[in-house]
């Protein structure tokens, strides 16, 4: 049962941080086209790790954004969620978007080279 309540919380904190990502004026931030792609909040709710994949824009430049916005961004997280403790966050960048197209470019000239 616990499980469950986290995995709400994981996709609530999924969704308002997307909507809050296109709030931040920073733009290393504003400018770039940042994909939240999951959130992993601990049990006693303490810290959550946000996974993002940056689409557009240079990911150094995102990374030190999210890291100068983050008290801003947590305030926001406060106000969009309904619990008694707002998580310090955690930002880690996720590659398998990155992976998954290198991947399906491979099967690509794999396929290519069966046909040809």
């Amino acid at each position: 049962m616990a499980s469950y309540r986290i995995d709400q919380i994981n996709e609530q904190v999924r969704e308002v941080m997307t909507a809050i990502f296109r709030t931040v004026k920073d733009p290393r931030i504003s400018k770039a086209f940042i994909s939240v792609t999951g959130a992993d909040v601990a049990k006693d709710l303490s810290v959550a790790k946000i996974y993002y994949s940056v689409l557009v824009g240079k990911e150094d430049d995102v990374a030190e954004g999210l890291k100068s916005a983050g008290g801003y961004i947590r305030s926001e997280l406060a106000k969009g969620l309904n619990l008694r403790i707002t998580p310090k966050l955690t930002f880690i960048k996720d590659d398998s978007t990155e992976r998954a197209m290198h991947i399906a470019s491979l099967l690509k000239e794999i396929d290519d080279g069966n046909n040809a």
